[in-house]
């Protein structure tokens, strides 16, 4: 309000500015202190109003996922996500959502999963989406819809699968190597 008493300007809507925003942003999960998942974003934004609260991720992020012996297992790469929060105490509901150019890498078992967007349930593991899915493995190529899977994509179905294919014959001496927790030969 001015000296004389009129608006100089419209009145904010805080439910739709952010609340808190965080420049590079890293976080770490571990257990037992060994190393879980880790999280990286460019940009982090908080929005809260009375029903919900939610973080957007508006220049896209970027999951880690470890296993059981430290080595990466899974990276989950898009170029926009968002975390949503509802409900209080044991009614709280929360949401991930990863939209535009998903991309999926199990360096473990070598495979690549690409779709536009994608759901994680954190409270039972799972990934999914019900949009068009490709996914490259060593054993050949598969493409279609609704996709369902363990949050490291160690067993990553599509369950509306069309023109996909597979390599018949498989030279055992052409083996895949894990380039990512590639260490090299023993040193003598």
């Amino acid at each position: 309000i001015s000296c004389k008493g009129e608006d100089l300007t419209d009145p904010v809507d805080l439910s739709k500015v952010p609340v808190q925003s965080v420049a590079n942003m890293n976080a770490v999960q571990t257990n037992n202190g060994k190393l879980q998942m880790r999280m990286e974003a460019k940009l982090l934004q908080r929005f809260k109003n009375d029903e919900e609260s939610y973080e957007l991720f508006p220049d896209g992020f970027d999951v880690y996922a470890y296993n059981e012996e430290g080595l990466l297992e899974t990276h989950i790469k898009s170029d926009i996500a968002k975390h949503t929060t509802t409900g209080v105490g044991s009614n709280k509901v929360e949401k991930w959502e990863a939209f535009g150019n998903v991309v999926i890498y199990n360096f473990i078992k070598g495979e690549r999963l690409e779709t536009d967007t994608l759901y994680w349930d954190r409270e039972k593991g799972r990934i999914y989406t019900h949009s068009f899915v490709k996914m490259y493995t060593p054993q050949g190529f598969m493409q279609g819809y609704v996709l369902d899977s363990d949050e490291r994509a160690r067993n990553a179905n599509i369950l509306k699968p069309f023109d996909s294919y597979g390599i018949i014959r498989s030279d055992s001496t052409n083996m895949y190597i894990d380039t990512v927790n590639f260490i090299g030969p023993p040193r003598m």
